[in-house]
Parts: C-alpha cells; sequence; structure tokens
C-alpha cells in the first residue's frame, strides 16, 4: 500500500514539474510574441529601423538566413551587357618572305582593325541612361547594348571619368526598367549583397557574397588624382562583370562592380566596387554638364596611421593615431581660406571621422565645388571646427561648363610631379613627369616618350601636378624635357 502511494505522489509530482515546464514555455512563447524583435527578419522591419544596436553571437538564430530572391528578380531586369567596339592599329599580319627580303612597302598592315571587348552596365532611368565603367567603354568606337529581354541597341557615350572609372552612356529607348540607387554610405560590414552582370559571355548572372570592408585604396585606377574607395565584397565577380551592379537585399544601387584583385585573371575571392555616393555624384554631373564638377580642398595629406607616427612623430610632435596629416597648403585655396595651417590633423569632415586616405578622398569626392564642409581639426592640444568652402581645380567656387578641358584626360597619360633631385639636376624649377602613356592621348600622337617632364603648357610654367589641374583651356602648345637633358616642344594644331 505505502508503495503504491509513493508512486501515486511520483506521478503527481511529476505532472506537476511537467505542467510548469510548459507553462514556462507558452509563456515565454507569449512573451517572446509581443516583444520586440531583436533580429531583423523581413523587409518591413528593415525599413523601419535600417541600423540596428550591435549583435552578439548569442542572438543569431542559424536558421535564419536572408531571402534575396525579390532583390535577385528585379534587379537582373536592369542589367544590361555592353560590347564595345575599337578600332586599333592593325598588327599581326602573316609575315611574307618576299617582303622579308625586299622591304615592306608603305602602309602594309597598317590598317586598323576592330577589337570587341565586353562589359556589364546598369540602367538608372526610363529613358535610357547607363552607368557602366570607363574602362568598358574607353576608345570605343561603337556601342551595342543587349537588354534583360533580348532587345539590342546602339549606344552613344554621354561622358566619362578617368579618376573614379565611371561613365555614362545613353540609348533610344522608353518605359525600360530601372535600378534605384541606395546608400553606400549605409552599408554594414558582414551585410548580404548581390553582383549582377554578363561575366565570361554569360547572360545575366547573380552571385552572393557579403560586404568584406570598405573605403578600400588599390592604387589600380591608372590616371593621376584618381579617386579610390571601393567596397570590397567576396560575391563572385569575373572578367564582363565591369560596370555591373552591386545590390542590397532591397534591390537598391550601391555600387558598380569594377575590379578584382587576383593573379590568375579571374575570381579569387576579392572583389571591388565603385561606391554608390561617388557613382551618383559622377552621373550626376555627366548628365547635367558633360563634365564631372571636381571639388577640391587644396592641401597635400598623409594618414596619420603607426608607420606616420614611427617616421614623422618625433618631428611632428603627433603621437595619436588618425586623422589627415596636413603636409602642404595651396594659397588661397580652399583649406588656406578656411585657415588650415601646415601641421594640423583633419580628423573629420562634416561629422565622418576620416582615418584613412580613401576615406577622405571619398567625403571629399562626392562633393561639389562651392559646397561647404566643416572641418573637425586638432592642432597640438586643442580641437577646432573649420568650415571651407570646396574649389574647382581652378581655384575658384564656380562649376566648370561643358566645353571645359581636362588637361590631364586631353594628354592621356599617368602624371606625377616630377622629383626634387631630378628638376635640380637639370637645372628646372620643377616639372610634370609622363610615367605611362595611353593609347589614343594628345602625348601618343605627339610620339612623347616615357620620362618626359613638362615645364610649360599653353606658354604657362607648369611645377607640379597642382599647376597642370587649374588648366582648362585646350592645349595648344607643350614644352619639356628629357632626363638626359634634350629639350622638346610641341605645337598642336
Amino acid at each position: 500500500m505505502k508503495k503504491q502511494m509513493l508512486f501515486f505522489m511520483s506521478v503527481i509530482a511529476l505532472s506537476a514539474v511537467t505542467s510548469a515546464a510548459t507553462m514556462y514555455i507558452a509563456t515565454k512563447s507569449d512573451n517572446e510574441a509581443t516583444a520586440p524583435r531583436s533580429i531583423i527578419d523581413s523587409e518591413s522591419a528593415f525599413e523601419q529601423n535600417p541600423v540596428t544596436d550591435a549583435h552578439f553571437a548569442s542572438q543569431v538564430v542559424a536558421t535564419e538566413y536572408p531571402d534575396l530572391t525579390y532583390a535577385a528578380e528585379n534587379a537582373v531586369k536592369a542589367v544590361v551587357n555592353i560590347e564595345a567596339t575599337v578600332s586599333v592599329a592593325g598588327r599581326g599580319l602573316e609575315r611574307d618572305p618576299f617582303f622579308e627580303f625586299f622591304g615592306y612597302p608603305q602602309g602594309y598592315g597598317s590598317a586598323p582593325r576592330e577589337r570587341r571587348a565586353g562589359g556589364s552596365g546598369v540602367i538608372i532611368s526610363e529613358d535610357g541612361y547607363i552607368v557602366t565603367n570607363n574602362h568598358v567603354i574607353e576608345n570605343a568606337s561603337k556601342l551595342r547594348v543587349k537588354l534583360n529581354d533580348g532587345r539590342a541597341f546602339d549606344g552613344t557615350i554621354v561622358g566619362s571619368d578617368p579618376a573614379t572609372d565611371v561613365a555614362l552612356i545613353k540609348i533610344d529607348a522608353t518605359g525600360l526598367p530601372t535600378l534605384p540607387f541606395g546608400s553606400s554610405d549605409d552599408l554594414r560590414l558582414g551585410e548580404w549583397v548581390l553582383a549582377i552582370g554578363y561575366p565570361m559571355e554569360l547572360q545575366s548572372t547573380i552571385t552572393a557574397g557579403i560586404v568584406s570592408a570598405k573605403a578600400r585604396r588599390l592604387g589600380a585606377l591608372d590616371n593621376s588624382g584618381g579617386i579610390e574607395s571601393f567596397i570590397q565584397t567576396d560575391a563572385a565577380v569575373n572578367p564582363g562583370n565591369s560596370g555591373g551592379a552591386l545590390v542590397n537585399t532591397r534591390g537598391e544601387l550601391v555600387g558598380i562592380n569594377t575590379i578584382i584583385k587576383t593573379s590568375t585573371g579571374s575570381y579569387v575571392g576579392y572583389s571591388f566596387a565603385v561606391p554608390e555616393s561617388i557613382v551618383r555624384k559622377v552621373v550626376v554631373d555627366l548628365k547635367e554638364s558633360g563634365v564631372v564638377q571636381r571639388a577640391v580642398l587644396g592641401i597635400s595629406f598623409r594618414a596619420v596611421d603607426q608607420q606616420f607616427i614611427d617616421e614623422a612623430g618625433e618631428i611632428t610632435g603627433i603621437n595619436t593615431l588618425g586623422g589627415m596629416y596636413v603636409a602642404t597648403v595651396s594659397e588661397g585655396g580652399a583649406a588656406s581660406e578656411a585657415g588650415i595651417r601646415k601641421g594640423d590633423v583633419i580628423t573629420a569632415i562634416d561629422g565622418v571621422k576620416v582615418n584613412d586616405s580613401a576615406i577622405f578622398l571619398e567625403q571629399i569626392g562626392k562633393r561639389r565645388p562651392g559646397d561647404k564642409v566643416t572641418l573637425t581639426v586638432r592642432r597640438g592640444d586643442k580641437e577646432l571646427s573649420l568650415s571651407a568652402t570646396l574649389q574647382n581645380r581652378a581655384g575658384e567656387t564656380s562649376l566648370l561648363s561643358r566645353e571645359t578641358v581636362d588637361v590631364v584626360a586631353e594628354l592621356g597619360a599617368k602624371l606625377k610631379s616630377a622629383p626634387t633631385s631630378l628638376c635640380r639636376e637639370l637645372d628646372i624649377r620643377g616639372g610634370v613627369q609622363v610615367e605611362s602613356i595611353k593609347h589614343g592621348g594628345l602625348l601618343e600622337r605627339c610620339r612623347v616618350k616615357e620620362g618626359y617632364i613638362i615645364t610649360h603648357i599653353n606658354d604657362r610654367p607648369i611645377y607640379s601636378m597642382e599647376d597642370i589641374n587649374r588648366l582648362h583651356e585646350p592645349i595648344t602648345s607643350i614644352d619639356g624635357i628629357y632626363p638626359n637633358g634634350r629639350a622638346s616642344s610641341y605645337t598642336i594644331m
């Protein structure tokens, strides 16, 4: 009897525990139904609170993944294939034994031939404006644009910007699907993104990855004054993806895929995109005025990183990481007018911290001449807030016109200020040296060789890159000297 009673009491106790556990689970579920969610799992929730607090690993539910289908199915309609036809000098003709012995006749093998290259682009307006990379359409004599629905159109170049590798083209069509601009500034590390394009002659290819890093500077743009602040992702990007879309999970354009970092020529894990903040600004400039309205602060600078402190910390008295050290200030420039001095450290622009040169260049590069910015400056133990009105390269606050000439682009070369030691050796006050020459540029047509130092353009002295950037009129004459001391002058007819 005692055993039966003991068994009966045990069952009651077990039932009580089970009921309590069931009630706890039910209560917890009810509470969770009314409690705010700490993990965003829907598009509407993201729109209500796009920037959430930091999440800890314990909050993440392994079974919850972003749904990329909405972004993919909508964005892919606005991404196009671009075929660029480039005329190049005829080379590589078969060798003729007869001509090998007696000599080739004048003009033999020099007939131009056509070379075709492929890339991608993104439709940004219903009336046919398409953004792509400058290197996709550079030197193209003909553009053929193929849409996702199979239609094809001839394209014309509205304008391009080698400094950011962004170009704008136009097709004669209406009612086209478009991709809205998002915000590259709001992108977060680890956020999911899609890369959409036409790689390796494959139509409408979509790959996914995360934002691996922001504000990357690679030194990859082959031009003077290049503005690099790339978004790095691990979405697979291959040749042909250039000019295609980098899209967030809401189907918004946050970047233009531009470069892959690889030793094989194909994707190996890293790809880079021009951020939307720069793309949008360049596109608006090209559409409105046909020329990029480049803003200039008027300083030379260096990031205050550990290398700077190790090399120059004792001399400058700077031992705190972060910011841009002002090495020189242009007389009459925007920084000079704002009260910036040599030796100052600019730590923020309009509240955005600038701890490396890529972020600094992006913050200036997405603005126009005449725009006002607030600079946070560290000067010794003091922190100052200074207002600067940005200028154009000519040292003015006005916008440039379509007739304005980009002298660096017109010359068609990668340039740098000539080394002081070489100038001293050649007994010249300064100059701009030609590092490399691009096909189709003015210097190539003049048969200028690499190493040439430009000392005058249009009879105006050129002592540094700052001087050449201030020129905006058509080039009529170039004077300079080679490192061996041979002077050469060119007159452009």
